[in-house]
Protein backbone atom coordinates (compact mmCIF):
# COMPACT_ATOMS: atom_id res chain seq x y z
CA UNK A 1 0.00 0.00 0.00
CA UNK A 2 1.08 3.31 -0.96
CA UNK A 3 0.61 5.34 2.16
CA UNK A 4 1.02 8.87 0.66
CA UNK A 5 -1.68 8.20 -2.11
CA UNK A 6 -3.92 6.25 -0.20
CA UNK A 7 -4.38 8.29 2.72
CA UNK A 8 -4.82 11.53 0.09
CA UNK A 9 -1.83 13.74 2.06
CA UNK A 10 -1.83 17.35 1.42
CA UNK A 11 1.05 19.81 1.95
CA UNK A 12 0.85 23.60 2.08
CA UNK A 13 2.12 26.68 3.57
CA UNK A 14 6.15 27.59 4.55
CA UNK A 15 7.53 24.79 2.65
CA UNK A 16 10.91 25.72 4.79
CA UNK A 17 8.75 26.12 8.02
CA UNK A 18 9.10 23.53 10.78
CA UNK A 19 6.33 20.74 10.12
CA UNK A 20 3.03 20.08 11.69
CA UNK A 21 1.16 16.95 11.13
CA UNK A 22 -2.46 17.30 11.46
CA UNK A 23 -4.86 14.02 12.21
CA UNK A 24 -8.39 13.89 11.94
CA UNK A 25 -10.93 11.73 14.61
CA UNK A 26 -13.42 9.28 13.81
CA UNK A 27 -16.39 10.58 10.83
CA UNK A 28 -14.29 13.42 9.70
CA UNK A 29 -11.68 14.24 6.96
CA UNK A 30 -8.88 16.69 6.57
CA UNK A 31 -11.53 19.38 5.55
CA UNK A 32 -12.01 19.60 9.34
CA UNK A 33 -9.03 21.87 9.35
CA UNK A 34 -9.83 24.30 7.23
CA UNK A 35 -10.74 27.24 9.88
CA UNK A 36 -7.44 27.06 11.62
CA UNK A 37 -5.02 26.44 8.30
CA UNK A 38 -4.78 29.92 6.87
CA UNK A 39 -3.21 30.95 10.38
CA UNK A 40 -0.76 27.75 10.53
CA UNK A 41 0.31 27.79 7.02
CA UNK A 42 1.87 31.66 7.69
CA UNK A 43 4.38 30.18 9.85
CA UNK A 44 4.49 25.99 9.29
CA UNK A 45 4.76 23.82 6.48
CA UNK A 46 1.31 22.03 7.29
CA UNK A 47 0.81 18.39 6.26
CA UNK A 48 -2.64 16.86 6.63
CA UNK A 49 -4.11 13.90 5.51
CA UNK A 50 -7.29 11.17 5.34
CA UNK A 51 -7.09 8.11 7.37
CA UNK A 52 -7.58 5.30 5.24
CA UNK A 53 -11.92 5.41 5.19
CA UNK A 54 -12.40 8.70 5.31
CA UNK A 55 -12.50 11.63 3.26
CA UNK A 56 -10.79 11.00 -0.23
CA UNK A 57 -8.72 8.29 0.95
CA UNK A 58 -7.85 5.41 -1.06
CA UNK A 59 -10.83 2.75 -0.49
CA UNK A 60 -8.32 0.04 -1.70
CA UNK A 61 -5.87 0.91 0.95
CA UNK A 62 -8.80 -0.28 3.37
CA UNK A 63 -8.35 -3.67 5.46
CA UNK A 64 -10.49 -4.45 8.19
CA UNK A 65 -8.02 -5.90 10.39
CA UNK A 66 -5.53 -3.84 9.94
CA UNK A 67 -7.36 -1.02 11.39
CA UNK A 68 -9.47 -2.94 13.95
CA UNK A 69 -6.69 -1.67 16.50
CA UNK A 70 -5.16 2.53 16.74
CA UNK A 71 -1.83 0.55 16.11
CA UNK A 72 -2.66 0.25 12.40
CA UNK A 73 -3.23 3.97 12.05
CA UNK A 74 -0.12 4.75 14.25
CA UNK A 75 1.69 2.36 11.33
CA UNK A 76 0.09 5.08 8.71
CA UNK A 77 1.26 7.90 10.22
CA UNK A 78 5.33 6.96 10.59
CA UNK A 79 4.34 5.52 7.21
CA UNK A 80 3.34 9.49 5.62
CA UNK A 81 6.46 10.75 7.68
CA UNK A 82 8.93 8.46 5.84
CA UNK A 83 7.39 8.76 2.26
CA UNK A 84 7.32 12.61 2.54
CA UNK A 85 10.64 13.14 4.96
CA UNK A 86 9.09 14.36 7.83
CA UNK A 87 11.65 15.40 11.00
CA UNK A 88 11.00 16.79 14.22
CA UNK A 89 7.46 16.97 13.78
CA UNK A 90 4.77 18.64 15.46
CA UNK A 91 1.94 15.94 15.39
CA UNK A 92 -1.51 17.39 16.10
CA UNK A 93 -4.27 15.08 16.74
CA UNK A 94 -8.22 15.35 17.19
CA UNK A 95 -10.25 13.45 19.27
CA UNK A 96 -9.16 9.82 18.69
CA UNK A 97 -5.89 10.63 16.86
CA UNK A 98 -4.52 11.93 19.77
CA UNK A 99 -3.84 8.28 21.15
CA UNK A 100 -3.08 7.33 17.26
CA UNK A 101 -0.17 10.37 17.82
CA UNK A 102 0.59 9.41 21.30
CA UNK A 103 1.13 5.54 19.74
CA UNK A 104 2.75 6.71 17.09
CA UNK A 105 5.43 8.69 19.01
CA UNK A 106 6.43 5.50 21.31
CA UNK A 107 7.34 3.94 18.43
CA UNK A 108 9.55 6.39 16.81
CA UNK A 109 10.14 9.39 19.40
CA UNK A 110 13.00 10.45 17.60
CA UNK A 111 10.77 11.54 14.51
CA UNK A 112 8.41 14.11 16.85
CA UNK A 113 8.87 17.44 18.32
CA UNK A 114 6.15 17.33 19.56
CA UNK A 115 2.72 16.47 20.61
CA UNK A 116 -0.89 18.38 20.74
CA UNK A 117 -4.11 16.24 21.81
CA UNK A 118 -6.56 17.99 20.94
CA UNK A 119 -9.60 17.16 23.14
CA UNK A 120 -7.87 13.63 23.64
CA UNK A 121 -9.82 10.92 25.33
CA UNK A 122 -7.21 7.66 26.48
CA UNK A 123 -10.71 5.57 27.18
CA UNK A 124 -13.85 6.41 27.26
CA UNK A 125 -15.41 4.19 29.56
CA UNK A 126 -15.58 4.56 33.13
CA UNK A 127 -13.31 2.00 35.23
CA UNK A 128 -13.12 2.55 39.01
CA UNK A 129 -11.78 6.29 39.98
CA UNK A 130 -11.25 7.20 36.19
CA UNK A 131 -14.02 8.68 34.42
CA UNK A 132 -14.20 8.53 30.97
CA UNK A 133 -17.62 9.48 30.48
CA UNK A 134 -19.09 6.70 29.47
CA UNK A 135 -20.21 3.45 31.13
CA UNK A 136 -19.61 0.26 29.01
CA UNK A 137 -23.97 -0.29 29.16
CA UNK A 138 -23.61 3.22 27.13
CA UNK A 139 -20.60 2.61 24.64
CA UNK A 140 -22.29 -0.86 23.76
CA UNK A 141 -25.95 0.57 23.13
CA UNK A 142 -24.21 3.48 21.25
CA UNK A 143 -22.29 0.80 19.14
CA UNK A 144 -25.63 -1.41 18.18
CA UNK A 145 -26.72 1.73 17.15
CA UNK A 146 -24.14 3.02 14.94
CA UNK A 147 -24.26 -0.57 13.38
CA UNK A 148 -28.04 -0.76 12.55
CA UNK A 149 -28.28 2.32 11.17
CA UNK A 150 -25.32 4.36 10.68
CA UNK A 151 -27.40 7.67 9.16
CA UNK A 152 -29.87 7.69 11.80
CA UNK A 153 -27.12 7.58 14.39
CA UNK A 154 -24.89 10.27 12.51
CA UNK A 155 -27.68 12.70 12.34
CA UNK A 156 -28.51 12.47 16.34
CA UNK A 157 -25.23 12.29 17.68
CA UNK A 158 -23.40 14.65 15.62
CA UNK A 159 -24.76 17.55 16.72
CA UNK A 160 -24.26 16.38 20.40
CA UNK A 161 -20.80 15.50 20.23
CA UNK A 162 -19.94 18.98 18.23
CA UNK A 163 -21.92 20.98 20.68
CA UNK A 164 -22.73 24.84 20.46
CA UNK A 165 -26.92 23.98 19.92
CA UNK A 166 -26.75 27.90 19.21
CA UNK A 167 -24.74 27.11 15.57
CA UNK A 168 -26.75 23.99 14.07
CA UNK A 169 -24.70 24.89 11.02
CA UNK A 170 -21.58 23.47 13.16
CA UNK A 171 -23.81 20.19 14.15
CA UNK A 172 -25.12 19.72 10.24
CA UNK A 173 -21.33 20.21 8.91
CA UNK A 174 -20.44 17.29 11.18
CA UNK A 175 -23.69 15.12 10.67
CA UNK A 176 -22.53 15.42 6.34
CA UNK A 177 -19.03 14.46 6.96
CA UNK A 178 -19.99 11.15 9.15
CA UNK A 179 -22.27 10.46 6.22
CA UNK A 180 -19.85 10.82 3.36
CA UNK A 181 -17.81 7.85 5.32
CA UNK A 182 -18.35 4.42 3.88
CA UNK A 183 -20.77 3.09 6.92
CA UNK A 184 -18.96 -0.38 6.79
CA UNK A 185 -15.67 0.97 7.37
CA UNK A 186 -16.88 3.67 10.09
CA UNK A 187 -18.66 0.78 12.08
CA UNK A 188 -14.96 -0.76 12.22
CA UNK A 189 -13.40 2.55 13.24
CA UNK A 190 -15.93 3.73 15.74
CA UNK A 191 -15.70 0.36 17.40
CA UNK A 192 -11.69 0.49 17.48
CA UNK A 193 -12.04 4.00 18.48
CA UNK A 194 -14.84 3.44 21.35
CA UNK A 195 -13.04 0.32 23.10
CA UNK A 196 -9.57 1.13 23.10
CA UNK A 197 -8.14 2.32 26.30
CA UNK A 198 -4.55 3.40 26.19
CA UNK A 199 -4.46 4.64 29.72
CA UNK A 200 -0.94 2.59 30.01
CA UNK A 201 0.06 3.75 27.08
CA UNK A 202 0.20 7.61 28.43
CA UNK A 203 3.49 7.09 31.06
CA UNK A 204 5.94 5.70 27.78
CA UNK A 205 5.41 9.35 25.77
CA UNK A 206 8.68 10.84 25.92
CA UNK A 207 7.74 13.78 23.18
CA UNK A 208 6.63 17.55 24.78
CA UNK A 209 2.70 17.58 24.90
CA UNK A 210 0.31 19.82 24.78
CA UNK A 211 -3.43 18.75 26.07
CA UNK A 212 -5.74 20.98 24.64
CA UNK A 213 -9.39 20.52 26.10
CA UNK A 214 -12.80 22.12 25.82
CA UNK A 215 -14.43 23.12 29.44
CA UNK A 216 -17.68 21.27 28.36
CA UNK A 217 -17.72 18.55 26.37
CA UNK A 218 -19.71 15.15 25.69
CA UNK A 219 -17.10 13.16 24.68
CA UNK A 220 -14.31 14.03 26.95
CA UNK A 221 -15.05 15.71 29.97
CA UNK A 222 -12.46 18.10 31.43
CA UNK A 223 -12.14 15.11 33.89
CA UNK A 224 -10.15 12.95 31.00
CA UNK A 225 -7.87 16.06 29.58
CA UNK A 226 -6.32 16.58 33.43
CA UNK A 227 -5.91 12.38 33.81
CA UNK A 228 -4.22 12.54 30.09
CA UNK A 229 -2.03 15.44 31.50
CA UNK A 230 -1.11 13.88 34.76
CA UNK A 231 0.06 10.62 33.14
CA UNK A 232 2.16 12.36 30.44
CA UNK A 233 5.23 13.47 32.10
CA UNK A 234 6.17 16.99 31.80
CA UNK A 235 2.99 17.60 29.34
CA UNK A 236 0.86 21.16 29.88
CA UNK A 237 -2.84 21.40 29.77
CA UNK A 238 -4.45 24.11 27.73
CA UNK A 239 -9.15 24.73 28.71
CA UNK A 240 -10.58 26.38 25.83
CA UNK A 241 -13.09 28.90 26.84
CA UNK A 242 -15.56 26.37 24.56
CA UNK A 243 -18.09 23.95 24.22
CA UNK A 244 -18.64 20.99 22.01
CA UNK A 245 -15.40 18.49 21.07
CA UNK A 246 -14.55 20.07 17.43
CA UNK A 247 -12.59 23.07 18.71
CA UNK A 248 -10.82 23.78 15.28
CA UNK A 249 -14.47 24.64 14.33
CA UNK A 250 -16.38 25.91 16.99
CA UNK A 251 -13.25 28.20 18.24
CA UNK A 252 -11.03 28.51 15.37
CA UNK A 253 -8.79 31.29 16.49
CA UNK A 254 -8.17 30.01 20.13
CA UNK A 255 -7.64 26.63 18.96
CA UNK A 256 -5.18 27.92 16.25
CA UNK A 257 -3.23 30.27 19.17
CA UNK A 258 -2.88 27.05 21.14
CA UNK A 259 -1.24 25.42 18.54
CA UNK A 260 1.14 28.77 17.22
CA UNK A 261 1.91 28.99 20.44
CA UNK A 262 3.40 25.35 21.51
CA UNK A 263 4.45 24.51 17.71
CA UNK A 264 6.71 27.86 17.71
CA UNK A 265 8.28 26.91 21.01
CA UNK A 266 9.19 23.55 19.44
Amino acid sequence: MHVRSGNHVLVSGRQDGPVLLLAHGFGCDLNMWRLVLPVLEERFKVVRFDHVGAGRSDPAAWDAERYSTLAGYADDVLTICAETDLRDVVFVGHSVSAMIGVLAAIREPERFAGLVLLTPSPCYIDDGDYRGGFTRADIDELLVSLDSNYLGWSAAMAPVIMGNPERPELGEELTNSFCRTDPGMARVFAHTTFLSDNRADLAEVTTPTLVVQCRQDALAPPEVGRFVQARIPGSSLVTLDATGHCPQLSVPEATAEALVAFASAR
